[in-house]
């Protein structure tokens, strides 16, 4: 070959070797605070681990539920299929790094004055071997692989965001179910409680002292608790159904049995640093997901640049099938390929202005995963103050409450009051017990939202 010859694709490849490929640039990401706004209030009173945060509420049972989740739940049988799908396209990528390697046979006959002018007439059987290599040269293939392992890092990290969804779904649901358990408790001893004013009342219009109204009137209230205590009943039953969906289990094969409903909460600590949104899977997902849009505009660029292939090829022909292992029918060939398109109609402008568009949407969407889990922790912190606050203040309010129908029902059955009186004291007091248990299972369903805000804990 003579000199000359390489001079095209030697000054193609050091064109190609001094090309600038820099990738858009990340939009710039919001100033975020050392510690968010809420955490500065409260004092530990127990680690929540992030590897296993449910075990902070000391509930036998919620962690049987969460491990049984943990390994049957289909949102996250979905998750991990998707991994490995990501991990299956990341070895494909990774096989373009390598020789193309293969085998290939072939018997023809050709015919007609050409053919037999060039003496290329007649019957030819082959059997090659051929081998190819793409010299990356400017990074391209390097780039698809790295892109394709920030994909796979995505997934693992958007597994991880699904099983602590999945974890924190069950922890709520539990715990709302566990406060429908307190709920009806309540509602039974209401009923038992109206139950005795009912009899007592029943006593005293037999003996004349009061009129039928006033026993129509016990008798409603009776009767209305029943139906609150049976709607209870209803929800109880569909959060069961929902919980028996988090396990994968169906709703017939799961009874979770009232149980004392557990008094420990874990406490936030004082002074959350900011930087902890950094471990929170679904931030790592979108940095992940951004990072390799911005390689594939790198990868897409260089479609503007040749490519270098190697390829050889050997093997035998003959056009005699018998001789076709005979030494004399061994051919070969070695060969370099160099690619540059010329014109495409815009079809490497276009690939590439797809690429940063998809680059833009990524940043947009990893601000807004950062933006919206600054948002969800500090909902939670607040809740969390606010929620303390109301606890104290309802905690007076049943008391107050209790001790006035006690007043009334005393007062009541030595005639000193009417009966309008002492249902009013009872139905306050009923309503008043079951706001405090409202607000204590909302402390635990933000306790629940902020573990899974700050990514599982903050241990």
């Amino acid at each position: 070959m003579k000199l000359h010859a390489l001079i095209p694709l030697a000054a193609a490849l050091v064109l190609a070797g001094c090309a600038n490929l820099a990738t858009s640039e990340s939009h710039p990401m919001p100033t975020v605070p050392a510690s968010f706004q809420g955490s500065g209030a409260q004092a530990s009173a127990a680690a929540a681990s992030q590897a296993q945060w449910w075990k902070a509420f000391a509930d036998p049972q919620l962690d049987a539920l969460t491990e049984q989740a943990l390994a049957h739940n289909t949102s996250l049988q979905l998750a991990g299929a998707r991994l490995a799908q990501s991990r299956a396209l990341l070895r494909n990528t990774n096989a373009d790094r390598w020789p193309q390697v293969g085998v290939s046979a072939a018997s023809g006959r050709a015919g007609g004055d050409f053919n037999r002018a060039q003496a290329q007439a007649g019957t030819l059987h082959e059997l090659r071997l051929d081998a190819s290599y793409e010299v990356d040269v400017i990074g391209r293939i390097a780039k698809a692989s790295d892109a394709a392992k920030l994909d796979v890092r995505s997934r693992e990290a958007l597994l991880k965001s699904t099983q602590l969804l999945v974890q924190s779904q069950v922890a709520q649901t539990y715990f709302a179910l566990r406060a429908l358990d307190a709920e009806r408790a309540l509602m039974r001893e209401t009923v038992a409680a109206y139950q005795d004013t009912l009899t007592l009342t029943e006593r005293r219009h037999a003996a004349g002292d009061i009129a039928e109204l006033d026993l129509a009137r016990v008798r409603t209230e009776v009767e209305a608790t029943r139906s609150q205590s049976i709607e209870l009943d209803r929800q109880r039953a569909e959060l069961e159904h929902a919980l028996a969906l988090l396990v994968g289990q169906l709703p017939s094969e799961l009874a979770v049995a009232e149980a004392h409903w557990s008094e420990v909460l874990p406490a936030v600590p004082a002074g959350l640093p900011s930087a902890m949104l950094e471990r929170r899977p679904d931030v790592i997902a979108a940095q992940s997901s951004l990072k390799a849009a911005q390689l594939r505009v790198g990868v897409a660029q260089t479609a503007w640049f040749p490519t270098l292939a190697l390829t050889a090829n050997g093997g035998v022909a003959s056009p005699e099938l018998s001789d076709l292992f005979k030494q004399s029918a061994g051919l070969w060939g070695v060969n370099a390929i160099l690619n540059l398109p010329l014109f495409d109609g815009g079809r490497r402008k276009a690939g590439v202005e797809s690429a940063a568009a998809e680059a833009d949407a990524a940043a947009a969407g990893y601000r807004e995963q950062v933006l919206t889990a600054f948002k969800e922790v500090e909902d939670q912190l607040s809740s969390l103050r606010l929620l303390a606050d109301q606890a104290e203040v309802q905690a007076r309010a049943v008391a107050s409450a209790e001790r006035a129908l006690t007043l009334s029902d005393s007062r009541y059955r030595n005639g000193l009051v009417s009966q309008l009186e002492l249902l009013d004291a009872r139905r306050s007091e009923l309503t008043l017990r079951r706001q405090a248990l409202q607000v204590r299972s909302a402390q635990f369903q933000s306790t629940i939202a902020l573990i899974k805000a700050l990514g599982g804990g903050w241990a």
